[in-house]
């Protein structure tokens, strides 16, 4: 590819809804056919082709290869919540490959790429900044770039920010793929020893306005329910649902899972307490909550047992 070319051509983007066409700005003569898209080409694959601000008059208009274009996408990439095995293949492959990662905590994200010699362009996007970057980042994959979301730990979006993101991607109209990995909950209900068949997920509950009333609505709710929680609420926590829904509930509570101390305390409501009580919280939890119909059941059998 001739340096001149690149010298000579401004490019202007324009994405319709069914189609794209790359205009040209010609600042002295016309350009190759086969020498223009060789140029597009090689910006493709080095992660450079984006939008330029049209600024003179007499442009032509090329109709761009649809596979150079619409192929950019944002991939949701589960990233490992403790042992780093758990990691596909696929995720990455995809973390190779895309423009740009855009990450929770860059510093986090940044020793696990280095683990698996993977070099990527690193940008900011978490909880704090998702509001002004979320349509910035979706008007950039319209361009063309493709760029993976990668939490901390676990899979983006849930519990986690990714979707602002997603939905701003849907309104660029920007493919959005998520791939299958970690996430806490699904191994934590698994092992719960409680009916996993039907259930809702609360991620967090409201660390303070709300939260009672939060219990208060769930008190006859009838599938397994799941929480996370961080260790220094989470006995504070088991009491409030001891309270708002009997002692006597059956629950199941998980520690680092995937990690070296992964633990599942089952019991009821009171007796998981009493044990976190005695032996300090460490690490992440997820709670499994039995739902109410299973309860009132359990309760009436014990009543007339007792009889």
């Amino acid at each position: 590819m001739r340096k001149s070319i690149i010298n000579r051509q401004i490019l202007q983007l324009l994405y319709y809804r069914n189609s794209c066409r790359l205009e040209i700005l010609q600042l002295d003569g016309t350009v190759g056919k086969r020498d223009f898209w060789i140029f597009v080409c090689n910006f493709q694959k080095i992660g450079l082709l984006s939008v330029f601000r049209k600024f003179s008059a007499g442009l032509n208009s090329v109709d761009l290869a649809p596979e150079i274009l619409d192929n950019s996408m944002l991939y949701l990439v589960p990233t490992p919540i403790g042992n780093l095995e758990d990691i596909t293949l696929r995720a990455l492959r995809i973390l190779k490959e895309v423009d740009v990662v855009l990450a929770e905590d860059t510093r986090t994200s940044g020793m696990l790429l280095k683990h698996f010699d993977i070099q990527a362009k690193f940008c900011s996007h978490h909880k704090f900044n998702e509001h002004q970057t979320a349509a910035a980042f979706a008007a950039r994959m319209a361009a063309g770039e493709n760029m993976a979301l990668i939490s901390d730990a676990g899979t983006p979006a849930i519990s986690d920010p990714g979707f602002m993101l997603v939905r701003a991607c849907v309104e660029h109209n920007v493919e959005v793929q998520c791939l299958p990995g970690p996430t806490a909950f699904v191994p934590a209900l698994a092992v719960s020893g409680l009916p996993c068949e039907r259930f809702t997920f609360e991620g967090f509950l409201p660390q303070k306005k709300g939260r009672l009333s939060r219990l208060a609505e769930l008190a006859n709710e009838a599938r397994t329910m799941i929480f996370y929680e961080s260790p220094y609420r989470v006995v504070k926590t088991l009491s409030q649902m001891s309270e708002a829904w009997g002692g006597e509930r059956a629950c199941a509570v998980c520690r680092e899972i995937s990690k070296l101390h992964e633990e599942c305390v089952r019991g009821t409501l009171s007796e998981v307490q009493s044990h976190f009580e005695q032996n300090p919280p460490r690490g992440e939890f997820v709670i499994i909550v039995e739902g109410a119909s299973r309860s009132a059941k359990k309760q009436k059998l014990n009543a007339v047992d007792s009889e």
